[in-house]
C-alpha cells in the first residue's frame, strides 16, 4: 500500500495558560476498588447520617419504574423545611446506588435532596439491561416523578448526574424531560456509534469488558446479547448503528436546545471507552449554558477519588455547577478547562480558542501491509492511559521498534524549544491499494481519506 500527496496538521496552543493554583494530589485505584469503596462508604454513611439527623436523613427506597420494574435506590435529604433543589444520580455500568453516597451526603448537607438509583438490570434493580435505551430514559423521568411526590424537592430545580453509564443516560434524559435544569456528565458519551467504531475501527477490548461486567453483575437483554454477538462477528453494522443512535445524546440535540439545561461535560484525554473527541463536537453543538473539562487519565479515572469522598477537582466543578444552576450561586470557571500533564490548568472562552495556529507537515510516500499490529498501539483498556494519571507520563512507543511493513512512520527533527500541542491532530492521505498476488482484488484503486487523531 503506497501513501502519497499527504499532509499532517498539528494544532498549536493559542496563548499562554492563565495562572492557576496547582492541582490537588490525585490517587489512582482500580475499578474493582471503587466497588469495594462504595460498599464501605454505604456501611459508614448509614450511622453517620443517623448522627447528623438534624441536617440530613438517609433511607433506602424502592423506586417504581413506569413499566412495573422496581429500581433500588437511596435517598439523602435535608431535614429542614423545603422546597429544596434536587439531584438524581444514575449508577455506572456494573455499580449500584451506593456509588455516589459520599457526594450525595455532602450535597444533602448543603441543602439538596439527592436520589441515587441502580440502573435497571443491574444488582437488585428489576428489569433487564437496556443500555441507555428508552426504558432507561423513562426511568429517569419516573425518578423525578417520585421525588416530586414523596420529598421536599423543588420540581423547578432538578439536576441529573452520573459517571460513565450514568452520564450518558443523564444527557439523553435531559433532551427528553424539560424538568431537568442541570446535568453533570462525567466520563460519558454523546455518540455511542463513534464509541463503538471510532475511526471505522472496532474496539473489542472495551466492548468485551462491558459485556463481561454485564453478565457478572446484571441481566443482559436478548437485544444486548445479539448486538454484542454481531459486533464481534463484524456483521449487522447497520443494525448496530441504528441501535447506537437511539442511545446517543447527539440524536436528541433538538430537545437539548429546546430545554436548555446547563450541561457540564468532563472526560479524560485518554478515555479508552468513550473517547473525548466526540464530546468536543457535541459541546460545540449545544446552545445552552455549558462547560467542557478534560483531564489526563482514562475512563472515570479523573473523578474516581471523589467517589470515595476525597478531595477531587472534577467533583468540585460538579458541585459548583449544581450550585450555580440550581441554587443561583456564583459562576465558576471558564467554558473550556484543560488540565494538563504538568499539573497546570488552562482556561478558554470557547473550544475554538484552544488552538491558535496550525502547523502543516507534508508527508513523503510510504508503503505497508494493512491489518497488522505494531508496538504503537492503543494499549490495554483502562490501564495504559490510566497509569498516566498516577505517573504523569503519557503512553510511549519506541519508534525504531515499529514494524515498517505494518505501519507508515513519519518523524520531524528535534524541536529544541518544545511545542505545546492543543486541539485535535488531523491527517490527510491519498491511499493507493495495489493487488496482492494470489488474492482476488483490484489491480489498483486510489482514494483520499482524512482522519482525526485520538488523544
Amino acid at each position: 500500500m503506497a501513501l502519497f500527496r499527504s499532509g499532517f496538521a498539528v494544532p498549536r496552543r493559542a496563548r499562554p495558560a492563565r495562572p492557576n493554583p496547582p492541582l490537588q494530589p490525585r490517587r489512582l485505584t482500580s475499578r474493582l476498588l471503587t466497588a469495594v469503596l462504595g460498599v464501605l462508604t454505604l456501611l459508614a454513611a448509614v450511622p453517620a447520617a443517623a448522627q447528623a439527623a438534624p441536617t440530613t436523613a438517609f433511607r433506602l427506597v424502592d423506586l417504581p419504574a413506569r413499566d412495573g420494574a422496581v429500581l433500588k435506590a437511596n435517598l439523602i435529604s435535608p431535614t429542614t423545611p423545603g422546597p429544596h433543589p434536587a439531584i438524581v444520580f444514575v449508577s455506572s455500568w456494573g455499580l449500584n446506588d451506593a456509588e455516589y453516597l459520599a457526594q450525595a451526603r455532602s450535597l444533602a448537607t448543603a441543602g439538596y435532596v439527592v436520589l441515587s438509583y441502580t440502573a435497571r438490570g443491574f444488582w437488585g434493580s428489576g428489569g433487564q439491561i437496556d443500555t441507555a435505551g428508552p426504558k432507561d430514559i423513562a426511568d429517569v423521568s419516573a425518578a423525578i416523578d417520585w421525588l416530586d411526590a414523596n420529598t421536599t424537592a423543588d420540581p423547578a430545580r432538578v439536576g441529573l448526574g452520573g459517571v460513565s453509564y450514568g452520564a450518558g443516560i443523564s444527557l439523553i434524559a435531559a433532551g427528553q424531560d424539560p424538568r431537568v435544569r442541570a446535568v453533570v456528565a462525567l466520563s460519558g458519551w454523546s455518540d455511542l456509534v463513534e464509541s463503538l467504531y471510532a475511526g471505522q475501527t472496532r474496539h473489542p477490548q472495551a466492548v468485551w469488558l462491558l459485556h463481561a461486567t454485564a453478565r457478572l453483575l446484571g441481566r443482559p437483554s436478548a437485544e444486548f446479547e445479539r448486538i454484542v454477538a454481531d459486533y464481534f462477528a463484524n456483521r449487522g453494522i447497520d443494525g448496530i448503528t441504528a441501535w447506537g443512535q437511539i442511545r446517543s445524546a447527539k440524536t436528541y440535540l433538538d430537545g437539548l436546545r429546546a430545554n436548555r439545561p446547563a450541561v457540564l461535560l468532563a472526560n479524560a484525554y485518554g478515555d479508552s471507552i468513550f473517547g473525548p473527541n466526540q464530546l468536543v463536537d457535541f459541546f460545540g453543538d449545544l446552545t445552552g449554558p455549558k462547560r467542557l473539562e478534560l483531564s489526563p487519565g482514562d475512563h472515570a479515572i479523573p473523578e474516581l477519588t471523589g467517589l470515595a469522598g476525597l478531595p477531587n477537582e472534577v467533583w468540585t466543578s460538579a458541585r459548583q455547577w449544581f450550585d450555580q444552576h440550581l441554587r443561583g450561586g456564583p459562576a465558576g470557571g471558564a467554558p473550556v478547562v484543560l488540565r494538563v500533564r504538568n499539573g497546570g490548568v488552562e482556561s478558554y472562552a470557547d473550544w475554538a480558542d484552544v488552538t491558535g495556529s496550525t502547523t502543516r507537515y507534508p508527508l513523503s510516500a510510504a508503503s505497508f501491509r494493512a491489518n497488522g499490529d505494531t508496538v504503537a498501539n492503543a494499549g490495554v483498556v483502562l490501564l495504559t492511559n490510566g497509569l498516566e494519571a498516577l505517573t504523569g507520563i503519557p503512553p510511549l512507543a519506541w519508534l525504531p521498534a515499529v514494524d515498517r511493513s505494518r505501519a507508515a512512520v513519519w518523524q520531524t527533527g528535534l524541536l529544541p524549544g518544545g511545542a505545546a500541542v492543543r486541539g485535535i491532530p488531523r491527517v490527510h492521505l491519498t491511499v493507493t491499494r495495489v493487488r496482492v498476488p494470489g488474492r482476488s482484488s483490484p489491480t489498483c484503486t486510489t482514494s483520499t481519506c482524512s482522519g482525526r487523531g485520538g488523544w
